[in-house]
């Protein structure tokens, strides 16, 4: 008699998860890799090609504008000595370790890159395992001939070949913008590090975690703590020397010390704990059947508890509400102290001062850098939004949608509850940050809050933007709406240094907004943005309604 579960000719598993199947060779285990691995970079031919050109030309942009900017070893020397000298610069972006160019993009860019790249990757893994596993859609691979290590596999291979190409495009551009040599290699290697040891701790996330949405914040808390460490011994010593600088990923990439005598060890310190991470994911994976959760989710009281659709939006949202806001309030609170020594750490330099201008407005220059900074926590804020807007997104395609509709509640009422803590919640982040803003800063609580406030009508406009394509467009509506923010965040970050057309700014929201403090409110546009929002949340709203689901 033939059990159900052996495993056919090729060592595939018909049934994943089950007990009782004899030994496979090592190479069953991963029959159709390649054919999987190959549908997850067709599905991933848009995205990932956007963020490696959004982070690659960081790279690039912030080298030409060093070079502009501090065009002499005594300007880069300088510049060095100022930054070394603020403890809340060195926590956030880290020790100058050299005074030439590639040391400055290496110091301004090392860990804003890493992070990204850890994000990226973060994204990667999940989408092609976790994701795949909730929507059904990894039930029906299964169909096919395929071995058990496949998918997981697939999934780390298609944030490898990220990792790398991204690690290949930044020395193509650093040695283009004439900072090429063995740091660009160094620095390109040590980013690809980081992305490729986050996308090993997403997964070993996506085993614990039974959501796509967990196992993306689990990994997320990790990266967060990663960096506070990294902060934190950085805040305290200088050259990357603190301990706790060195327990951090983010403070290998420092000590990777590119264009400053390169210390190609680290790099063997990615690749241990990539090694070992992978080997506990692919270990916890083996234990478990498909679609399961090492850490089961609680089953719920026996009489339900929410009764109305924005119970339970707030059930399911209040821990990212709570997060975004404590960490608003903290980022905040680091960008307001260094609001006070802005003159100081700016110095004689005319075209520092001049971007921090197009950045924050042409009043002084501590009001102006104050305005640049609550911009670009109102930047950041849209993510929330969007990650919030689109959340009736995940539970339609998860399947659970249905039986809340079902059970009685109507589209628009299911579907605001979730609005309502996107929009709403925007505004305790925002407002988080602003108060953290001006506890850091010191005075000025009116003015500084309003500032922070004042980003608002973008932050919803792009907000409108996820409910109009979540409502028209389902299929494009994550893509589109990460895209128009991932769009402005860049144009709102590098556009002013790299000296881009007012008229290519100007497709930001964020731009028509008053830099505040230090320029009139311009009452009219805030209107005029609010309104854009609302319509845009109305016709998203009234498609739904129309369209069906998982249409």
């Amino acid at each position: 008699m033939t059990s159900a579960t052996t495993a056919d000719a090729s060592g595939a598993l018909p049934r994943p998860g089950a007990t009782g199947t004899p030994h496979r060779s090592r190479s069953a285990r991963f029959a159709g890799t390649g054919g999987l691995l190959r549908l997850a970079l067709r599905r991933d031919r848009v995205m990932v090609p956007v963020w490696l050109l959004a982070i690659g030309g960081s790279f690039a942009s912030v080298a030409g504008s060093f070079a502009s900017l501090y065009p002499t070893v005594a300007d880069r020397a300088g510049l060095a000595a100022s930054m070394n000298a603020n403890g809340s610069l060195r926590a956030l972006y880290g020790p100058v370790l050299g005074d030439s160019a590639g040391a400055l993009v290496a110091w301004r860019m090392a860990g804003f890159g890493a992070g990204l790249a850890a994000v990226m990757s973060l994204i990667v893994v999940v989408r092609h395992t976790r994701e795949e596993e909730e929507s059904g859609r990894q039930e029906m691979l299964w169909a096919a001939p395929l071995g058990r290590r496949a998918p997981l596999t697939a999934a780390l291979l298609a944030a490898a070949v990220a990792d790398l190409a991204l690690a290949a495009l930044v020395v193509l551009l650093l040695t283009a913008a004439g900072c090429g040599g063995h740091g660009a290699y160094a620095l390109g290697l040590a980013v690809a590090g980081t992305g490729l040891l986050f996308a090993a701790v997403a997964a070993v996330a996506a085993q614990f975690t039974g959501t796509a949405r967990a196992a993306k914040g689990v990994t997320a808390a990790a990266l967060g703590a990663a960096f506070v460490l990294k902060a934190a011994g950085d805040a305290a010593s200088t050259g990357g020397s603190s301990a706790l600088t060195r327990l951090s990923p983010f403070g290998w990439v420092e000590n990777t010390r590119a264009y400053a005598g390169e210390r190609w060890w680290v790099l063997l310190l990615f690749a241990a704990g990539t090694a070992a991470l992978l080997t506990l994911a692919f270990a916890l994976a083996a234990r478990r059947d498909l679609g399961s959760a090492l850490f089961a989710t609680r089953p719920g009281p026996a009489t339900g508890r929410i009764t109305t659709p924005y119970g339970l939006a707030l059930r399911l949202q209040r821990g990212s509400l709570v997060g975004w806001t404590v960490s608003f309030a903290v980022v905040g609170l680091v960008f307001g102290r260094l609001a006070g020594g802005a003159a100081d750490l700016v110095g004689d330099n005319e075209k520092t001062r001049e971007i921090i201008g197009r950045m924050g407005g042409a009043a002084g220059l501590t009001d102006a850098f104050l305005a640049a900074m609550a911009g670009m926590l109102g930047m950041v804020a849209a993510l929330y939004v969007v990650s919030s807007a689109l959340r009736p997104l995940a539970e339609e395609m998860g399947g659970r949608a249905e039986p809340v509709l079902v059970a009685g509640a109507s589209r628009t009422a299911w579907a605001c509850g979730h609005l309502l803590f996107a929009f709403g919640g925007a505004i305790a982040v925002v407002g988080a940050g602003g108060l953290g803003l001006t506890a850091g800063y010191g005075h000025r609580l009116p003015a500084v809050l309003g500032a922070a406030l004042v980003q608002l009508p973008a932050i919803w406009l792009l907000g409108g933007v996820a409910v109009l394509l979540y409502g028209t467009a389902p299929r494009i509506a994550a893509a589109g709406s990460w895209g128009a923010a991932g769009l402005c965040l860049a144009l709102g970050w590098i556009g002013p240094a790299a000296g881009l057309p007012q008229v290519v700014l100007d497709v930001s929201p964020f731009t028509h907004l008053p830099k505040l403090p230090g320029e009139d409110l311009r009452g009219w546009a805030l209107a005029a943005l609010t309104a854009v929002a609302a319509a845009l949340v109305a016709a998203g709203l009234a498609a739904l309604r129309r369209r069906d689901l998982r249409g």
